[in-house]
């Protein structure tokens, strides 16, 4: 990426207050937990939106987005969702902010910002999120807001779910703002508390075989998977009241209310709740391997999600699923799954260092024979969270 500082200077004739970098993440395991009161273990990753930013004093929001080369300009006042969707992740937190600040004099003259990141687009790598928590983060430093990083992660996902429409949980955000180098984190998405745990992969790298291919139900199957979730505890608590979330359930308390119901609605709806319980379980666990230095057992349990993922909450598709099932005998990759919201994206990989390039070339090669589509490639490392640039 190019110095984003200098091109601020180039497209607004005056340097930047401040510059933020903020990153995309991945999930090790625990997908479709958070917004399901489950656990989840995400990690920032080497891959980054960039903003600069300055003040303005008309009341406008100049908006330069470098690597599309456009540039958009509305006033702050009255935001509402805009036809161009990368315009909505920026506007949707201004708004965020000024609801929750109410009326600060020195924000709603305006600001000028440009943006540019290398976390690739529709690969399941949380870049919405990035470019949210980076705009956050570069308002709460610019106006000395005051926010903690919790309750900017909370408005991000507010935002998105406002002007994007995504009925989001909150872990990209908090991935996003909250990573540590080298650690993965373990977030509690019902009380909101979280550990660092340090990721020790030794002789072993994080992979991710990107499909480069986003089917177009993504979002709305997304939101209805939501749906099922909820109509499901909805008829658990028929039965049991006091089982407020799937927290609290088990998956005997899931076969006995949902597994006998006929018609195919309700089976899809048992399946959702069978993997949303089993999968808080399976991440409780995980973390228990991670601290006992097990990454073989860890690697099982992400090969338990993938199946999953595909068979009962089915938001998988044929390309995951290829590239999951090309790893899974290899005694060079200890696990793989799906990694995001589903229906293309990134597989995430652990490979053995020493089998990395030979398994990338080999799947890359049969993948592009199996769908005509090339495969994209990352290496990735753990790194920090959301952070002025020096």
């Amino acid at each position: 990426m190019l110095d984003i500082r200098s091109q601020f200077l180039n497209h607004f004739n005056y340097a930047p207050l401040l510059a933020v970098q903020s990153p995309g993440r991945i999930n090790l395991i625990g997908e479709h937990t958070d917004y399901n009161h489950g656990f989840v273990l995400p990690a920032a990753i080497d891959k980054y939106i960039q903003v600069a930013i300055g003040k303005r004093t008309d009341g406008a929001i100049h908006m330069v987005a470098l690597d599309l080369g456009q540039t958009i300009i509305l006033p702050i006042h009255h935001l509402a969702p805009h036809a161009t969707s990368w315009v909505n992740y920026l506007i949707g937190v201004v708004h965020q902010v000024l609801e929750k600040i109410n009326t600060k004099d020195d924000l709603i003259k305006g600001f000028n910002i440009c943006i540019q990141g290398n976390i690739p687009s529709g690969a399941g790598l949380s870049s919405s999120a990035a470019v949210e928590c980076a705009v956050l983060f570069a308002l709460n430093e610019l106006y000395e807001l005051q926010l903690t990083k919790m309750e900017m992660a909370l408005m991000a996902q507010k935002a998105e779910h406002q002007f994007a429409g995504v009925k989001c949980g909150l872990m990209d955000m908090f991935a996003s703002l909250h990573g540590q180098k080298n650690k993965v984190i373990l977030l509690d998405c019902a009380s909101l508390a979280y550990t660092y745990y340090p990721l020790v992969l030794k002789d072993y790298s994080i992979v991710l075989f990107d499909t480069q291919i986003k089917h177009a139900l993504a979002s709305s199957e997304y939101n209805t998977r939501r749906l099922e979730c909820e109509q499901g505890l909805k008829m658990i608590q028929e039965k049991y009241p006091s089982l407020k979330t799937f927290r609290n359930i088990n998956i005997e308390k899931v076969e006995e209310c949902l597994a006998f119901n006929n018609n195919s609605t309700n089976a899809k709806i048992y399946q959702r709740c069978k993997y949303v319980v089993e999968e808080i379980e399976r991440v409780q666990l995980a973390v228990k391997d991670l601290v006992a230095g097990d990454m073989l057992a860890f690697g099982k349990k992400m090969f338990a999600t993938h199946e999953g993922l595909s068979k009962l909450y089915e938001v998988s598709c044929p390309e995951l699923d290829f590239l999951v099932e090309a790893v899974k005998q290899n005694e060079n990759v200890i696990g793989a799954r799906m990694m995001g919201g589903g229906f293309g994206g990134c597989t995430i990989n652990i490979i053995k260092n020493s089998a990395v390039d030979a398994i990338s070339q080999e799947i890359a090669a049969n993948y592009l024979s199996a769908y005509q589509q090339p495969l994209a490639i990352y290496s990735t490392s753990i790194e920090a969270g959301t952070h002025l640039i020096a």
